[in-house]
């Protein structure tokens, strides 16, 4: 992919103008979230301080949340003061044609999305879990630690490891390590899986093996109650929401789910979003040149902010509310993620083509 000078020039335009845009709606979203996060000050451990490092830890969802948003209020900004200063007329009189100045924003937008995609799959998913972790450790005054090796937890002398936590308070492979007063291990435990009933756990497919001076001594059980101190709400520092998780990890926790005869649907619906993002930011930005293009001479900044924020508020709310209509009705959840691009896109080939 080729930049000529033009091309390089409506690109650090349009890039300026979006970072810019992202810090702005960033910042209200976290002036918002600190708000909503005052809720939990004095609960617990968790303090003002606390409230503020997990707003500031959720910024880059943020950031993928509102990203196809601003890449069109940033268009529009920047392609905005280009028309205001007579430099989109300059170019198209010296023959830099229509097509050619959509393909230069395309190109721009190419590089938003592949920063806006790894942006969702390697930052935000790992800062997202370490605010929700310390939201509850700082809630529940309980320490815990997510490592490659699973979830640990201390649960009174014992001591937790967790290697699969499903919704629902679903537990997969769990290994309960007990420690007598001295800090010998007397017992270890592993067991295939466990659910919570009621006021307590039930482990299913368990292998003891008890430690003392005399040896040794192992057992099986099928089944057995586990009355455990582990509350399922402090597991939710480990399951975050389902749209900020990375995409082979929405995966494996949809075909999970299948197999154990559950509802995968809040998971297919954040898989395809997730995918349907990026192109939805290429969507924000086509749409923008139209808009530009038809009174670049004429109208505002503050014109074109305000229709950005019109187009973008329809955006976000057609988005969330077809996410609603596959939750809630069944809809193919590819087909609800797609149906808001799709609409918009539509909208930008049609105004496209009254351009002259």
């Amino acid at each position: 992919m080729k930049f000529s000078l033009l091309d390089r020039y409506i690109a650090a335009t349009m890039l300026k103008a979006t970072a810019v845009t992202v810090v702005v709606l960033v910042a209200l979203m976290v002036f918002f979230g600190v708000i909503d996060e005052l809720d939990n000050v004095g609960r617990g451990n968790f303090g003002l301080g606390d409230a503020f490092l997990v707003v500031i830890l959720s910024t880059p969802r943020y950031v993928f949340e509102v990203f196809p948003v601003a890449a069109m209020l940033g268009s529009l900004i920047g392609l905005g003061a280009m028309g205001s200063h007579g430099e989109l007329v300059a170019m198209r009189s010296a023959g830099f044609s229509l097509r050619q100045i959509t393909l230069a924003v395309m190109k721009t937008g190419m590089l938003m999305m592949l920063f806006v995609f790894l942006f969702g799959e390697l930052v935000a998913p790992v800062s997202e879990q370490w605010g929700e972790q310390h939201r509850i450790e700082e809630l529940e005054m309980k320490t815990t630690l997510k490592t490659r090796h699973g979830f640990w937890a201390r649960d009174g002398s014992a001591f937790v490891n967790i290697r699969e936590i499903l919704p629902s308070a679903q537990l997969r492979e769990i290994y309960v390590y007990e420690f007598d007063d001295a800090r010998r291990l007397t017992l270890a435990t592993r067991a295939e899986r466990a659910e919570h009933r009621g006021d307590h756990w039930v482990m299913f497919g368990i292998r003891q093996s008890r430690i003392s001076e005399d040896g040794v001594s192992e057992r099986q059980l099928a089944r057995a109650r586990w009355d455990s101190l582990l509350d399922p709400g402090l597991l939710r520092a480990v399951l975050i929401h389902p749209t900020m998780l990375p995409l082979n990890e929405l995966h494996r926790y949809i075909r999970l789910m299948r197999d154990n005869g559950q509802s995968a649907i809040d998971y297919e619906v954040a898989f395809w979003s997730k995918l349907a993002t990026p192109p939805a930011t290429l969507v924000m930005l086509f749409l923008s040149v139209p808009f530009v293009l038809a009174h670049s001479r004429f109208v505002s900044i503050g014109q074109r902010i305000f229709l950005g924020i019109v187009f973008g508020m329809a955006f976000y709310m057609l988005n969330r509310g077809m996410s609603y209509v596959a939750l809630v009705y069944g809809l193919n959840p590819l087909v609800s993620a797609l149906i808001p691009a799709a609409a918009f896109l539509a909208i930008g080939v049609f105004m496209i083509r009254r351009v002259r």
